[in-house]
């Protein structure tokens, strides 16, 4: 069973510590170990959700895997690289993000979690996703009242407008779940958990609780 190595962790707080090029390259090898410990652990839990995710079949971890380094032109913290390890497990690699819902394995001192949904989805999904829940409001209300979605996760979480969106009136029996700009389920995890050995079948618990989720919101 893959684990998550200390090693990794104390990566990532030193990298808190030196979020410079000239540690980064000279450190290369400590980045590189930690980065594969992380590839390896995700592509142990995508080979496991085959078994109940079959169209994950041949996804490979690389094209989950987000790059550490930051996207910097325009924002105005300068550091170049994250101190964290992303990676968004969804049919096709992370590229379809904005196409799916998926899983993504979050690693990092303080802030691990384990999350999944729709993020920001494009005008056209997020206009499916409104939808198929003013045509089928009891199936989406039944998932996230189950009582592994509460015990997991408790609510959807993500941004909302202020007020209907278009075409639905603010009077509507599901305006609440109309509303939502992100459909976005999270579980946050300590560290002493993520080290642990129990960490990757928590993981695969809360895939299979997310699961029924993310099949409605990819049915459209």
């Amino acid at each position: 069973m893959e684990t998550i190595k200390k090693s990794t962790f104390e990566f990532l707080n030193i990298l808190k510590d030196n979020n410079n090029r000239e540690w980064f390259i000279k450190n290369r090898p400590l980045y590189t170990d930690a980065r594969d410990n992380i590839e390896s652990f995700v592509q142990a839990i995508i080979n496991k959700i085959i078994d109940f995710e079959p169209i994950m079949k041949g996804l490979e971890a690389k094209s989950c895997f987000y790059r550490i380094n930051r996207d910097i032109r325009f924002s105005n913290d300068k550091s170049p690289y994250k101190t964290h390890f992303g990676a968004f497990i969804v049919r096709g690699g992370k590229k379809n993000g904005d196409k799916f819902a998926g899983y993504y394995i979050h690693i990092e001192p303080g802030k691990s979690l384990i999350a999944g949904g729709a993020y920001m989805p494009p005008t056209p999904w997020l206009s499916a996703i409104r939808e198929i829940i003013n045509e089928e409001p009891v199936k989406l209300v039944k998932i996230i009242n189950t009582k592994d979605f509460i015990k997991y996760f408790g609510k959807i979480e993500g941004e909302k407008l202020k007020k209907a969106p278009k075409g639905y009136h603010t009077d509507h029996p599901n305006i609440d779940l109309l509303r939502f700009k992100s459909y976005l389920v999270e579980n946050e995890v300590n560290d002493e958990f993520v080290l642990s050995e129990k960490y990757f079948d928590h993981v695969l618990n809360v895939i299979k609780a997310m699961k029924p989720f993310n099949d409605f919101l990819n049915n459209y």
